[in-house]
């Protein structure tokens, strides 16, 4: 390995970079967009249960803002349960909208990555172009300097390509998954207006 870095010469070093942050970034995503970390399942009931048990109270808001963004959105709601159905829908959408900006957090610059990378390993090409035309002198061709340059061509290209495609993919499957759990999450938060003011049991 060591010694493909040394081939490609010094424009590798940004590609490592850029993957080092979004293999950084895929775990960190991976584990904070757990469905049972952002959406615990029963939390609806759980919510309901106590709501109609002991009707809003500081404990139960102050549990639920605290425990998943869920849980936040829930919170909210509850906080506007004796507004009118209006005003709770339009407390969710705040609380939504900030709460899908953050399951957002790193995907932007993780799309980065996905998009720079091949850049950057085009701009290896272009210096390994350079060294190859630099190979060439009056006397003849140096055969070392010309293998150095499309060394360095070859081997950024590639890396490039190895950075950008997995970023890519793990970019689009995030983007896929913060969109069905805030939907998930809105769906559920209606049904919790709709308990709240009795159009549902």
């Amino acid at each position: 390995m060591l010694a493909i870095i040394e081939a490609a010469g010094w424009p590798i070093w940004p590609l490592i970079l850029a993957s080092v942050i979004a293999v950084a970034i895929i775990i960190e995503r991976a584990y904070s967009l757990r469905v049972q970390e952002v959406a615990p399942a029963g939390l609806l009931l759980d919510t309901v249960k106590r709501y109609q048990e002991r009707g809003v109270t500081q404990e139960l808001v102050t549990e639920l803002a605290e425990g998943s963004p869920m849980g936040r959105i829930f919170a909210t709601a509850l906080k506007n349960a004796h507004n009118t159905r209006e005003v709770m829908k339009e407390s969710i959408e705040e609380a939504g909208r900030a709460v899908t900006h953050e399951l957002d957090r790193f995907l932007t610059s993780l799309g980065t990555v996905a998009s720079m990378a091949p850049l950057l390993g085009l701009l290896g090409t272009v210096i390994g172009m350079i060294e190859i035309f630099g190979a060439q002198t009056s006397t003849g061709t140096n055969p070392g300097q010309l293998a150095h340059g499309i060394s360095i061509a070859l081997y950024n290209t590639a890396f490039g390509l190895i950075v950008a495609i997995p970023a890519m993919i793990f970019y689009r499957f995030f983007r896929a998954k913060v969109e069905s759990l805030v939907v998930d999450m809105e769906q559920q938060a209606i049904k919790l207006v709709e308990i709240v003011h009795g159009d549902r049991k």
